[in-house]
């Protein structure tokens, strides 16, 4: 595979708390995932270099946008995140690789900058105990 820009985004969609799929790459503005796995360290006495298990992996995204309030777009998806309890699909697709985790956000926080800038950010965590895998 070649290098590639972070331009052009494929799919950058989220579920709205009802499960209806929402494309809302054009109110993201820059996110940032990650996918790291939890180490234990089981390094003996008789070591002189560090021993380490891998354990769990997990999955993290903080998703920052413009606001618009129009039908299926950022605020409609996110508005419901401090009122319902639902995992949702979150579908990250960029050169044809795509990762699909079942996330939970934890927050929907508005800003207003002083220049008058209306912006979102929207955190979330793994859901579902299943690994995420890039496809």
């Amino acid at each position: 595979m070649a290098k590639e820009s972070g331009l052009g985004w494929s799919a950058l969609s989220v579920d709205d708390s009802g499960g209806n799929v929402c494309d809302i790459r054009n109110d993201v503005t820059s996110f940032e995932f990650a996918t790291p796995r939890a180490v234990q360290d089981v390094t003996g006495i008789d070591k002189s270099a560090m021993e380490r298990l891998l354990l769990l992996a997990d999955f993290s995204i903080t998703l920052n946008g413009v606001f618009n309030d129009e039908a299926s777009k950022s605020h409609a998806v996110l508005k419901t995140v401090p009122s319902s309890s639902v995992a949702r699909t979150t579908t990250i697709t960029v050169s044809g690789q795509t990762l699909a985790p079942e996330v939970l956000y934890t927050d929907y926080s508005l800003e207003r900058g002083d220049d008058g800038s209306l912006t979102w950010s929207a955190p979330g965590v793994l859901a579902n105990g299943t690994v995420p895998t890039w496809s």
